[in-house]
């Protein structure tokens, strides 16, 4: 790892993953293509949008290449996590439930499954089924066997005064109240699929130690990255996308100056 403790590597995340060593990673987390941009719409600031998010986004050629495309990496993650390590896998009933499904064909141990409830979400303008209002993660690590980390007490004491459903010093749940990313977060650039900081600091917190390494192999604007190093453990992002990678050096090298948050 370097002196600025981040690394950042553009490429396809099966060409780089490859080429680390076993076991190098104390945690992972992984926000993988949902496969939506296929010329639907969405809701955006009430506006109507396209959801085509740029090629990255697109179906490998449908269900069975989609499931194989999550397999493949879910199975690279596996061995580059340490013994005891953990992964946090983030997504919509349109990519998780295959990576649930991987997950358990590969022999990791789900620990939970978080609901991140968005107080904000956008309205459902076709007016026609439920707005859709939380995204879902799994937790999982390695082995059944596995001797995972779980900070309990900061999970139980901390200071999340802005979740309305966690109660002070009382065990969290596994359903946590967090908005979606504020402008604050986005003064560098912004990503379709940002992921908000309180988030990946609850994340990072609840299962890592201080000094840890974390990979995301589908990094974006670098949120994970920002968390990791606000919160003494070293980080090391892929993506595909160039203009993402200059996106996430620029929050980061932000967090290593000292300035405003992002």
């Amino acid at each position: 790892m370097s002196e600025k403790s981040y690394q950042l590597y553009q490429g396809d995340c099966f060409e780089v993953l490859a080429k680390f060593p076993d076991e190098t990673f104390d945690m992972i987390f992984a926000d993988p293509p949902y496969f939506l941009s296929n010329g639907g719409t969405s809701c955006q600031n009430g506006k109507l949008v396209s959801i085509n998010k740029g090629k990255w986004d697109k179906s490998q050629g449908g269900i069975a290449e989609d499931f194989e495309f999550h397999k493949k990496w879910l199975e690279l993650c596996k061995r580059l996590l340490k013994p005891n390590g953990t992964i946090w896998v983030s997504g919509t009933y349109h990519s998780l439930y295959p990576c649930g499904f991987a997950m358990m064909m590969l022999n990791y141990h789900i620990l939970n499954d978080v609901i991140w409830f968005k107080p904000n979400a956008a309205p459902n303008l076709s007016c026609k089924y439920f707005t859709a209002s939380h995204e879902s993660l799994i937790w999982a690590k390695k082995s059944k066997k596995a001797k995972h980390y779980f900070n309990y007490d900061a999970m139980k004491n901390g200071d999340f005064s802005k979740d309305m459903i966690k109660s002070p010093n009382k065990q969290m749940r596994s359903v946590w109240s967090i908005f979606t990313p504020p402008q604050n977060e986005k003064l560098f650039g912004r990503h379709p699929t940002q992921k908000p900081l309180a988030l990946l600091e609850r994340i990072i917190t609840a299962s890592t130690h201080e000094g840890d390494l974390i990979l995301d192999p589908f990094m974006g604007s670098g949120t994970t990255g920002v968390a990791a190093l606000r919160n003494g453990r070293q980080f090391v992002g892929v993506d595909i996308n160039q203009q993402y990678i200059d996106l996430a050096k620029q929050r980061l090298d932000d967090v290593l100056n000292n300035k405003p948050l992002l």
